[in-house]
């Protein structure tokens, strides 16, 4: 047996908090669905399913954070939460919103993976 201690992995606690993010944006999206219903012409047009697809997708993302495309699919759903500023608005206001909190925990990712050290 050694008694060097295993280096941990500073990467493993961030990948609990982009599912704790795809989960927190979900319960977002799913309220959006009461905007939607009230100013965008109803839950059964395209911004309803619009909307209700997206938070179920991210609900499903943050299962899958632990799979190695876990986190391109995270991103992907940031683009297509902007995108759907052309279904309403307040959707595409939501997504500028999160991709700032994403923004921000790829930096952090990136400063603990021990970027720009040379």
């Amino acid at each position: 047996m050694s008694d060097r201690p295993v280096p941990t992995d500073p990467l493993r606690g961030l990948r609990g908090i982009f599912a704790g993010i795809l989960v927190m944006e979900a319960i977002v999206v799913g309220l959006a669905l009461l905007v939607v219903d009230r100013i965008g012409g109803g839950l059964g047009g395209l911004a309803g399913w619009y909307t209700a697809g997206l938070a179920l997708a991210m609900v499903v993302a943050a299962c899958v954070q632990r799979r190695p495309w876990g986190l391109g699919l995270g991103l992907t759903l940031q683009v297509a939460m902007v995108a759907g500023w052309f279904v309403h608005p307040a959707l595409g206001g939501l997504g500028l919103l999160f991709v700032m909190v994403w923004g921000y925990l790829l930096y952090v990712r990136w400063a603990a993976s021990g970027g720009g050290k040379k």
